[in-house]
């Protein structure tokens, strides 16, 4: 304590404090740094701070060191340079949408992608005069057929997070690249553990954290990656103008579980590809979509392009099952919870009436997308074959 500060009230010095924190101290974790207000030690310093700088601290609304951690290690996961957290994976996504595209402007989107994508998507049709199209996500190089002059952006994700196909990267983004388009993935599914966006042609790379990265389903956050400065510094202009940021503990929770994130992925994967095995010799399934089978859409450019496939598959039920016998099954189900989203410890099972949103699908029984988690094995099998016998006779 100072001299000066000394005489000052209680109170002034309980609010600013000569705090005394010896040095040296080192831990494996970075510290939680919170902080709406950053300030400056003079306003030379202040007045130049340039906000495309990564680590020019100027609000905590844009990164404090705790952020800046976390946002550093998911571009060296993802093989990128550049990344920024967003409230949300749909957050992340909306982000990518302000950053890349204005009014007149036209984006493709293949027509498996996630669902708030797709509905996002059309509310710019609908609303802000930005043209979207819906294209077969198996397409490959026919994507050049369907780019138009306007063409700004062109959506991937591999594999489509419900139906499973895999799309040809390689052969959009080479298509995208000789025309000029930026294209962005949503590669939720691999955890960037899994495909490398980057080796492959891809300009961004979405993450839903609230997936694998988190792994205990109690963080909502989301990620935009990529390798590209320029690129990097429009999404971030967005970001800026758009108010959106991140919470320093819920950045703290992500930090945490990333060490063991390839761990519990090759658990989670291990256990799904086991089960896919499995019901796709069980008379009541019609189709198992998974992208490491055979049979699974987009197949060869799964073996091609990664390496890993996490928890994440569905089934077809046979079509001589109603709908309302597969939500009986799905209700009957005790160690698989009934939930959207993916990658915690808990397994989950979630119907959907594909046929009502994609007119080409080419089923008819209902589907069950099923995430498995980190429960034993054999005991998800014995309960999905309980289940069945309950309601499905």
């Amino acid at each position: 304590m100072t001299a000066s500060s000394s005489k000052r009230a209680l109170q002034t010095r309980i609010v600013q404090h000569d705090d005394a924190i010896p040095p040296g101290y080192l831990s494996f974790v970075p510290p939680v740094e919170r902080a709406s207000t950053v300030v400056f030690p003079d306003l030379a310093t202040m007045r130049e701070l340039d906000w495309r700088e990564d680590g020019q601290w100027r609000y905590g609304l844009h990164a404090t060191p705790t952020s800046l951690a976390l946002a550093q290690r998911l571009a060296t996961i993802e093989g990128g340079a550049h990344a920024l957290l967003q409230p949300s994976g749909l957050a992340a996504i909306a982000n990518v949408y302000f950053g890349c595209v204005t009014s007149g402007d036209d984006v493709l989107i293949p027509d498996n992608v996630y669902g708030p994508n797709a509905d996002f998507g059309r509310w710019l049709d609908n609303d802000f005069g930005v043209t979207v199209r819906f294209y077969d996500p198996l397409v490959g190089a026919g994507i050049a057929d369907l780019i138009a002059p306007n063409t700004r952006l062109i959506w991937l994700e591999a594999p489509g997070s419900v139906t499973m196909e895999v799309p040809d990267v390689r052969a959009i983004t080479a298509v995208a690249r000789q025309r000029g388009i930026v294209t962005a993935i949503d590669n939720t599914y691999s955890a960037g553990l899994a495909f490398r966006p980057f080796e492959h042609g891809v300009d961004i790379s979405v993450q839903a954290l609230t997936k694998y990265q988190s792994g205990g389903s109690d963080v909502l956050m989301g990620a935009t990656i990529t390798a590209d400065a320029v690129l990097h510094a429009k999404l971030k202009l967005a970001r800026m103008r758009s108010g959106t940021g991140v919470s320093s503990d819920d950045c703290s929770l992500v930090l945490r579980s990333l060490p063991s994130m390839q761990a519990r992925f090759d658990v989670h994967s291990r256990s799904a590809l086991a089960l896919a095995h499995w019901l796709k010799a069980r008379p009541e399934i019609a189709t198992v979509l998974h992208p490491q089978l055979p049979d699974c859409p987009g197949h060869a450019e799964f073996v091609r392009d990664f390496t890993g496939a996490g928890g994440l598959f569905s089934v077809i039920f046979d079509a001589r099952y109603s709908a309302a016998q597969v939500d009986r099954f799905v209700e009957s189900l005790e160690l698989f919870a009934i939930g959207w989203s993916w990658g915690g410890a808990h397994s989950l099972a979630m119907p959907y009436d594909v046929a009502s949103m994609r007119a080409a699908w080419p089923h008819r029984g209902t589907l069950v997308r099923f995430y498995i988690g980190l429960e034993d094995e054999a005991d998800l099998r014995a309960d999905i074959e309980r289940a069945m016998q309950a309601a499905l006779g």
